[in-house]
């Protein structure tokens, strides 16, 4: 296996994808290949020539990967972003686990379901994009977006459908679900010290509150959002739930969830 992105030496996937190899005795290995921007198209041809089994896509390249694969799944065609490669006889396959993942992690992290719910989501760009159609796909009866440039909010709320709504952070107290689909609050990022468009005043008892961030643990958003009441949950679920399909999808066999969880946590 390989993932691929750039910049890629952090990334925890391979950590995940190994320990689940480990648990299903699967001989297999998956490794971070930094990719230049410039080299996307030779790393794919690359991917097929070398009999890889499939690929992990992050950052920069997931939109750019939905470009250049043989077919996609729904899901990946109507956010135009591939995360999940999977290498076939007659070309390679696309995928994007993101959003499923997301629902799966408020499922088994915070025993929340989407359905019939009003949820709230903060950002417009890939992650926003995935938690907003996963949610409109669970049945959220309500997924309002908030963001900076109204032009953007208008083509993520399209991905909801009927339950998609231009979202104000002022009426963040009505919302049973709160996400945070921004970079703010990230470490070693430019955002590291802001704090979501969502202020956690807004946020109390009977709420739950999720940033897809996890580096730092928690971050301060949901710090904040804790001392005023507000169930919390971070983005490593997310991060292994995704993972988790990435590995069915690639191996066909139910990936060993708690085995990913102990080797994540574990991981300095």
């Amino acid at each position: 296996m390989g993932v691929i992105g750039d910049p890629v030496r952090h990334s925890l996937s391979p950590v995940l994808h190994n320990a689940a190899f480990a648990a299903l005795d699967l001989d297999w290995v998956s490794v971070a290949f930094p990719v230049a921007p410039d080299r996307l198209g030779s790393a794919l041809c690359g991917a097929r020539a070398l009999g890889l089994r499939g690929l992990s896509v992050t950052m920069p390249f997931k939109e750019a990967v939905a470009a250049r694969v043989d077919r996609m799944s729904p899901v990946a065609a109507r956010l135009g972003a591939v995360n999940c490669v999977v290498v076939e006889g007659d070309g390679l396959a696309g995928h994007n686990t993101d959003g499923e993942g997301f629902v799966a992690a408020l499922r088994h992290g915070a025993g929340f379901d989407p359905s019939g719910h009003r949820c709230l989501v903060a950002g417009t760009g890939g992650a926003a994009k995935a938690v907003v159609l996963a949610l409109a796909r669970a049945g959220a009866s309500e997924v309002a977006v908030v963001g900076r440039t109204p032009a953007k909010v208008a083509g993520v709320v399209r991905l909801a459908g009927a339950a998609g709504r231009v979202g104000s952070p002022q009426d963040a107290g009505r919302f049973e679900l709160v996400v945070n689909a921004t970079s703010a609050g990230m470490a070693q990022t430019a955002a590291a010290g802001d704090l979501p468009p969502i202020d956690p005043v807004l946020l109390g008892h009977g709420q739950l509150a999720v940033d897809l961030v996890y580096v730092p643990r928690p971050t301060r958003w949901l710090e904040l959002a804790a001392g005023r009441g507000a169930a919390t949950l971070d983005g490593l679920g997310m991060l292994v739930h995704q993972a988790a399909l990435q590995i069915e999808l690639w191996s066909g066999l139910p990936a060993p969830i708690q085995a990913m969880w102990r080797a994540v946590t574990a991981s300095p």
